[in-house]
């Protein structure tokens, strides 16, 4: 299926709770002239407002895939995965959401599929586990080029990357605030980082925008008062490491 000429779409991923960052980074898809935004899941865990950010997600009319946060709550088994202190704060996130956002998180889908386009969580088809940096590169190829769609985004990694393959090559890269040009024929994973809980060194809240008119891929990095981010954390008690990382 033919991409649709001159859609613009947002794609947000790993809010992880931060509503300031989330909040900044709405007035940014604002102003960009987008005509939708989705999101890649794990809109919660770690951040002080869980309740306030699922709440904006589905005010806003944002739809969205399962991440492993998410996938926490509907199957508490999967905790065995979480290393401690991600476990530590996805039992307080819990413990602060409200019934019917809870139902919400567990109805959330593992890929979303329209148009030549995918999105999923860690990795394609649809896992919500699958870490981009686990797969090989031999495999990642594999996937690109048996991939029905053209792009795919994910997140999981809270870090921009992409693996393209086009011109008869494969390239798989580190992002930064850019924008990337895809070739008609090409095809592209796309990474499209954080926007509440960055672990690339860089503190501001990530996205990325889809032209699929010019075939073009922007990165978004957008400042945000993590002051008061970080204020929210300490009262909370929430783990010190996830603090420092907006620090």
């Amino acid at each position: 299926m033919a991409l649709v000429v001159n859609m613009r779409i947002a794609v947000i991923s790993d809010i992880h709770g931060n509503l300031e960052a989330f909040e900044a980074v709405l007035n940014d898809i604002a102003s960009c002239r987008t005509d939708r935004t989705l999101c890649l899941g794990d809109c919660i865990g770690y951040g002080p407002d869980p309740e306030a950010v699922v709440h904006l997600l589905r005010s806003q009319g944002i739809d969205s895939v399962m991440g492993n946060h998410e996938l926490g709550i509907y199957d508490a088994r999967t905790l065995d995965w979480f290393n401690p202190l991600a476990r530590e704060s996805l039992e307080w996130t819990v413990s602060r959401l409200s019934e019917e956002s809870r139902t919400y998180l567990c109805s959330l889908p593992r890929a979303i599929v329209f148009d030549d386009l995918r999105f999923v969580h860690g990795f394609p088809p649809d896992s919500p586990l699958v870490y981009f940096f686990q797969v090989p590169d031999s495999s990642v190829q594999r996937v690109l080029s048996s991939m029905k769609e053209r792009f795919c985004f994910i997140g999981h990694t809270h870090v921009l990357r992409i693996a393209l393959w086009q011109h008869a090559a494969f390239q798989k890269r580190r992002l930064s605030q850019e924008i990337v040009s895809v070739a008609k024929e090409g095809r592209a994973i796309v990474n499209v980082g954080s926007v509440g809980q960055p672990r690339d060194g860089d503190r501001r809240a990530k996205y990325v925008v889809l032209d699929t008119g010019e075939n073009t891929i922007e990165i978004r990095l957008v400042d945000y008062p993590r002051d008061v981010t970080i204020r929210k954390m300490l009262a909370a008690g929430l783990p010190q490491s996830h603090i420092e990382r907006l620090v």
